[in-house]
């Protein structure tokens, strides 16, 4: 039987203890074992911990990266620099740089530790393809290339390179874009030694980033010169409707429609000044321009005549017959109006030909303050406006060929109804002076039979009157015989008066059918005038006994004298003073108590030409009248006052006859006046050709 302590229970600790004990027998090595388990696991806890902060470092550095890409996608500069200050950060190198490819080398873009030795000669030694550099290497493969010591690889030739930029371990990159290296991601320590595969993979990560961003800017750039495109052909496109609108609605109006070319390719091309020549016979003047230039400098453009040579821009487009620029007119051998581009500050020239037919009829003419270059898309924005300034010169030609063609044909119908008019009345008169020449010959010998029987019968009845006086008649049957004869006399003497006024008609009437017109000489003009009224108002004085006129007379001293035909031009003023002197009587006769007949005669020396004009004071002539007063036998005048001859007659001797114009100007009520034209000398083919009244 076991005995049992009298003790108290035993403490849970002591009860472990005696467990362990039985169990593992020697209770300091459990101990031991237990410790280095413990030292096991808190190493791997510490190696988890330092790989999870890395990966949250990589992580925050990687998120940067990112949003610096996403933020700043087209500023390369800046993204270039994230991802080389980032990849040195996290893979505990203190140089890195980037390289692009240009050509068939590989430039620095961004560097970061090497110095600017270093980088000095970097820029001036680019790295190519090849196995003598880690750029080399990576380029050439497309795979990453990794030198722990470049000291110890025996292919690496960068000598100079690796002593300016102190490093010894290399990691190089590629950046990748569909499956072309496009350039190359470096990694450099001062000390040899690898880098780990992680911070390899985090470089490849960072060149992958490289390429995207790359590749944004890359389409960002086309999307930028897309619209850069789309922009400057819509700006094209508005300056060329405006030009358009220019052209319909100033199409004749040429000045206007060349200077919105200007304005338009001028502000489009950035230019100083806009200048259009056009051609005449074969020199190139000023046409229309936009400047903003010294006054001298477009004034000079304005004046100058330009040749075809090549000492100025016009003259070597008007040679080469196509576009052509000066770089820069201040510097260019051959151009010699240097002192005028630097008077106007202006450089750079482009100049386009203004072709029609293959030849040019003009040139369009930019200038710049810059010797930069115009660029194609220029040339050809100027070479259509050019275009348009050639439809619109051809357009306005052709609407002052139109013009004056419509002119010509207006004068040449004006003409034609004026010779129409003249034929008709030639044909009246031809056939109205053989008309009335076959009268007036049928009627004088009847009429000469009627006048002299006349003038016998006076005579006889003078010889009755003495037999009478001889005859033994008692005073009442003497008486008698002395009242018949005395009223036989009288009525012979109407029959002799109205026989003679019978006569003058038949007179009349052959000379307006005749065709000779007396001598041609040279007469003065103002004596022909005198005359002229003396003999009309000596002849009304005569016809109407009592009547009263006031004659006035303004003759010029200088009227001269003229090729005429005297006798013919007598005919027309006594024909005219005469109807003046008539219409200023009549109106007096006809009741103006206080009325003063009046008839003035004037006369102007014109040079080439004399003028005379006849003015009375009378009734004037009403407007239906005055059209027809040139006809033949129109007269106003009572029947046996007029035969209406006379101013168709006098027409035809001052137009026909003479090559000269009668023309009336009346105000009813007021006045009528006549005004002669007469050439100094009658046209020697109005001579030759018989144009006599």
């Amino acid at each position: 039987m076991r005995r049992r302590s009298t003790a108290g229970p035993e403490p849970a600790k002591t009860r472990r203890r005696k467990a362990v004990t039985l169990k593992h027998g020697n209770p300091s090595k459990a101990v031991r074992r237990r410790s280095l388990a413990t030292a096991g696991l808190q190493e791997q806890l510490d190696r988890r911990t330092q790989e999870l902060t890395e990966a949250l470092a990589q992580q925050a550095v990687t998120a940067d990266v990112l949003k610096v890409i996403s933020r700043r996608a087209f500023d390369l500069n800046a993204v270039w620099r994230t991802l080389v200050e980032s990849a040195c950060t996290l893979c505990d190198a203190p140089k890195g740089l980037i390289e692009l490819l240009d050509g068939d080398v590989y430039r620095l873009v961004m560097q970061k530790g090497y110095g600017e030795a270093f980088e000095r000669y970097l820029v001036e030694n680019p790295l190519r393809a090849g196995s003598n550099t880690g750029t080399g290497r990576a380029a050439s493969t497309g795979v990453v290339s990794h030198i722990p010591d470049v000291l110890q690889d025996p292919d690496y030739r960068l000598t100079e390179g690796q002593r300016l930029g102190g490093y010894r371990s290399n990691l190089a990159v590629p950046l990748l874009r569909e499956q072309k290296v496009i350039g190359v991601f470096v990694l450099a320590r001062p000390t040899p030694g690898p880098f780990t595969p992680r911070q390899i993979a985090l470089v490849e990560t960072f060149a992958d980033h490289a390429v995207i961003a790359i590749e944004n800017a890359r389409l960002f750039d086309e999307v930028q010169a897309k619209t850069g495109e789309l922009g400057e052909a819509l700006q094209q496109q508005t300056a060329t409707a405006e030009v358009l609108k220019a052209i319909s609605r100033s199409a004749f109006d040429l000045e206007s429609v060349l200077t919105t070319l200007t304005v338009s390719a001028k502000s489009l091309c950035g230019a100083a000044s806009g200048v259009i020549y056009r051609r005449e016979d074969n020199l190139y003047r000023y046409a229309a321009s936009h400047m903003d230039v010294d006054p001298a400098y477009r004034a000079h453009e304005q004046q100058v005549a330009i040749r075809a040579d090549r000492g100025t821009l016009i003259g070597r487009v008007a040679l080469e017959k196509g576009a052509v620029q000066i770089a820069d007119a201040w510097t260019d051998p051959e151009y010699e109006e240097k002192d005028e581009a630097r008077l106007g500050n202006v450089r750079a020239m482009l100049g386009v030909p203004l072709m029609l037919s293959g030849e040019p009829i003009g040139a369009f003419a930019l200038a710049r303050r810059e010797p930069m270059p115009f660029s194609q898309r220029e040339v050809e924005l100027v070479t259509t406006f050019a275009d348009q300034a050639v439809i619109a010169i051809e357009n306005a030609r052709l609407f002052d060929e139109v013009q004056r063609r419509t002119r010509e044909l207006s004068l040449s119908l004006e003409e034609l109804r004026t010779a129409q008019d003249r034929l008709v009345q030639t044909e009246k008169l031809a056939s109205l002076g053989q008309l009335t020449a076959g009268i007036a010959h049928e009627i004088k010998n009847p009429l000469n039979f009627v006048n002299n029987f006349s003038a016998l019968s006076i005579e006889l009845i003078e010889e009755l009157k003495d037999v009478v006086n001889l005859g033994h008649f008692d005073g009442d049957a003497r008486r008698q015989a002395e009242e018949l004869t005395g009223l036989l006399k009288s009525n012979l003497e109407k029959v002799v008066q109205h026989g003679g006024r019978a006569d003058s008609i038949v007179k009349n009437m052959l000379l307006h059918s005749r065709t000779g017109s007396g001598e041609h000489r040279s007469t003065d003009i103002n004596a022909l005038v005198e005359e002229s009224l003396n003999l009309a108002y000596h002849g009304a004085r005569a016809e109407r006994p009592g009547f009263k006129i006031v004659v006035q007379q303004n003759l010029d001293p200088d009227a001269g004298a003229a090729e005429l035909y005297p006798q013919e031009i007598t005919r027309v003023l006594l024909n005219v003073i005469s109807n003046g002197i008539y219409a200023a009587t009549k109106r007096k006769i006809d009741g103006d108590a206080n009325f003063e007949a009046t008839l003035s005669a004037t006369t102007r020396d014109l040079g080439n030409q004399v003028e005379i004009r006849i003015r009375d004071n009378g009734a004037g002539i009403p407007t239906e009248i005055k059209e027809k007063i040139f006809n033949p036998f129109f007269t106003t005048k009572p029947p046996g006052e007029g035969t209406g001859l006379g101013l168709s007659m006098s027409h035809d001797i001052i137009v026909k006859q003479h090559g000269g114009t009668i023309d009336v100007d009346t105000a009813p009520g007021a006045f009528t006046e006549f005004r002669i034209v007469l050439p100094r000398a009658v046209g020697a083919s109005l001579i030759k050709s018989g144009e006599h009244i």
